[in-house]
C-alpha cells in the first residue's frame, strides 16, 4: 500500500493537534473482539479523510486497516498516532507502519496506566481530599480540573513529540524501515508470547501412580503438571493461545465464541478433574 495522494495533500500542525485531542474517543466503541480497534480508526479518520478524500477506495481500505486489535493508554496515544500520521504522510506502506504502531502499544499502555492511575490520581486524591476535610467546597472540582488538565498536557506534549520523532526517524532511516519494522514486530510477538505464559492459567490436575503396591512401601504418584514444567514450563497456554489464534485467523471465528468455548471447556475439564 503506497501512498499516491500524499504527494499533493500534507497535514498541518493544526490536523495534528486535532488528532490528538480526539484521542479522548479511543475506547468508543470498546468490544472484546478488536477492544480500542474502532476508536483508533475514529481517531485517525479526520486525517484520512483529509488524505484520502478523493480516492473513497483508498479511505476505506486505510479505516479497515486500523480497525485491528489495539490496546494502548488513551494519555499516550498522541505519540503513536502522531508517528503513524508523519509515516503516513512520507507514503509509507501500512505494513511498515504496523510493526511500529504495535510494539508502542504494550509499552505506553503500562507507562500511561501506572503514570495516570497509580501517580497522578493518588497524588492530587491526597492534595484534594485533604482540602475537602479542611472545609474548601471546590475541592471536588480542583482535582477534576488537576487531573485533566495536566492528562490534557500529556496528550498534547507526546503528539507534539511523536510528530517531531516519526519526521526525524523518517528522514534517517528510511531505508531502513522494513528491518526496523520487522524488529518491532518481533518485539510485540514477544510481549505478546509473555503476557499468554504470564496470563492465561491452565495447570493438569491428573496424577498417577507408579510401580506397584507392596506392602509397606508406599506408591509413586507421578504429577503430570510438574513432568511438564520440568519440560516446559507454561506449555499449555501457550498451546492454547495457539489454538485461539488459529481459530481466528484460520477459522475466522468471533471473540465471543471463543469466550463460549473458553469458560464451557474451562468448567467441563474442571469438574471432571482434568484441570487445577
Amino acid at each position: 500500500m503506497t501512498g499516491s495522494n500524499n504527494e499533493t495533500k500534507k497535514l498541518t500542525t493544526k490536523d495534528y493537534t486535532k488528532t490528538t485531542l480526539r484521542a479522548y474517543f479511543l475506547q468508543n466503541g470498546f468490544n472484546y473482539s478488536n477492544y480500542q480497534g474502532l476508536g483508533y480508526a475514529l481517531t485517525m479518520f479526520p486525517a484520512f479523510k483529509k488524505l484520502y478524500g478523493d480516492d473513497p477506495a483508498r479511505l476505506s481500505e486505510e479505516l479497515k486497516d486500523n480497525c485491528e486489535f489495539y490496546n494502548t493508554n488513551p494519555n499516550l496515544l498522541p505519540f503513536i498516532t502522531s508517528i503513524h500520521l508523519a509515516m503516513v504522510e512520507s507514503g509509507m506502506k501500512y505494513s511498515e507502519i504496523r510493526g511500529i504502531k504495535m510494539a508502542l502499544m504494550g509499552p505506553l499502555a503500562g507507562i500511561g496506566d501506572s503514570l495516570s492511575q497509580f501517580c497522578l490520581a493518588p497524588l492530587f486524591s491526597t492534595i484534594f481530599a485533604s482540602m475537602a476535610m479542611d472545609g474548601m467546597s471546590f475541592a471536588p472540582l480542583g482535582f477534576l480540573f488537576a487531573m485533566n488538565f495536566v492528562l490534557l498536557g500529556i496528550k498534547m506534549v507526546m503528539g507534539t513529540y511523536g510528530r517531531k520523532l516519526g519526521t526525524s526517524m523518517i528522514d534517517k532511516l528510511s531505508e531502513k524501515m522494513g528491518v526496523i519494522s520487522d524488529a518491532a514486530g518481533m518485539i510485540g510477538v514477544t510481549v505478546i508470547a509473555g503476557l499468554a505464559a504470564t496470563f492465561v492459567k491452565m495447570k493438569v490436575a491428573l496424577t498417577f501412580a507408579a510401580g506397584e503396591v507392596q506392602e509397606g512401601v508406599k506408591q509413586s504418584v507421578m504429577d503430570i503438571q510438574g513432568m511438564l514444567d520440568k519440560i516446559a514450563p507454561a506449555l499449555l497456554p501457550i498451546l492454547y493461545t495457539m489454538l485461539m489464534y488459529y481459530l481466528i485467523k484460520k477459522k475466522h471465528v468471533t471473540t465471543y465464541w471463543l469466550v463460549l468455548i473458553t469458560v464451557v471447556l474451562g468448567v467441563l475439564l474442571s469438574v471432571l478433574g482434568g484441570l487445577a
